[in-house]
């Protein structure tokens, strides 16, 4: 997959395009199923197959007070992408002067002259150009002057009665509920990080544990403790994983993620691993002492052990 953060980077000789825009956020499964579609229109008609999306919520610059955290970071929706198999993806910075852009120039400077796109796959409430003036409809007409057919996808993905949503998947995850929240997109919810150098208490209560720096790449999940896999080095260990301040102990940040490998000793400061959240086990608490919070880790570790299928600790 070839990556491209303007439209000028696009070579000259590309190639015509199927294209989809959208900001794909987490990448669930109405996100997959308009992938399936583009590509599929793409294969038929010997085109490439691109997505255009954009490098930060577009409502981070029109309606910041409003503009909700994202799901994945951009490298995580780079490496969904390139999972759905397309041949291209456009991250367009948006910044002031993109936000400016008058749908007309948008379509002449992006969809024709840099990706030379003969079909485009929109929402039927897509809005583009500044200030959200480019409709469906104008669309339909620009894609008469410059050579592209318009095709507008309904709601292709839905879960019960509700259409499948990055808000949704939100909702969810800030519930802790998080093998609900896989339904919708398709896979684990994941986080990404470095390991760092904790206060090393997990190790003291026979559960040693690998602290993630705060800058994490993902949406964490509600405080909990969760029964997860531990990736490092395309390897997953089945993990207990802890969000949130441990209030048996003084000064743990807010929002601390610590993963215990089950039935592995690892020495992985400074690597970069990933955390893929299965099932939530319980919330956290406060307990009388170190003693008291070690005997629950042992109750929490059986019972993330039965839900990743893990034989019972030896005695």
């Amino acid at each position: 997959m070839r990556v491209f953060t303007s439209a000028t980077e696009v070579p000259a000789d590309f190639g015509a395009t199927a294209v989809t825009i959208g900001k794909f956020d987490g990448m669930h499964t109405g996100h997959r199923a308009v992938i399936t579609r583009l590509r599929s229109l793409a294969a038929e008609r010997g085109l490439r197959s691109v997505v255009v999306t954009f490098d930060r919520n577009p409502l981070s610059l029109l309606r910041p007070e409003v503009c909700p955290d994202p799901l994945v970071s951009n490298a995580q929706k780079l490496d969904l992408l390139e999972g759905q198999g397309v041949d291209a993806v456009l991250m367009v910075e948006f910044d002031e002067s993109f936000r400016d852009l008058a749908p007309e120039q948008f379509v002449s400077d992006v969809l024709d002259t840099a990706l030379g796109a003969r079909v485009v796959l929109v929402g039927a409430d897509f809005r583009f150009g500044a200030r959200g003036a480019g409709t469906v409809e104008l669309l339909r007409e620009l894609g008469l002057t410059f050579g592209f057919e318009v095709v507008v996808i309904d709601d292709v993905a839905q879960h019960g009665q509700r259409r499948v949503s990055s808000t949704w998947v939100r909702e969810l995850l800030d519930e802790g509920r998080v093998d609900e929240a896989a339904e919708l997109l398709g896979t684990l919810p994941t986080i990404r990080s470095v390991v760092v150098h904790g206060e090393q208490r997990g190790r003291t209560l026979g559960y040693p544990t690998a602290n993630l720096s705060p800058q994490i790449e993902g949406y964490v999940p509600a405080d909990g403790v969760y029964a997860a896999w531990l990736v490092v080095g395309g390897i997953r260990y089945p993990s207990a994983v802890s969000i949130g301040n441990n209030p048996t102990f003084e000064g743990v940040p807010d929002k601390q993620v610590e993963a215990h490998a089950i039935d592995a000793r690892l020495d992985i400061y400074g690597e970069t691993v990933e955390v893929q959240f299965v099932k939530y086990i319980r919330g956290m608490r406060k307990f009388s002492g170190a003693d008291a919070l070690a005997e629950q880790m042992g109750v929490d570790e059986a019972a993330i052990r039965q839900v990743l299928g893990v034989p019972p600790k030896r005695q």
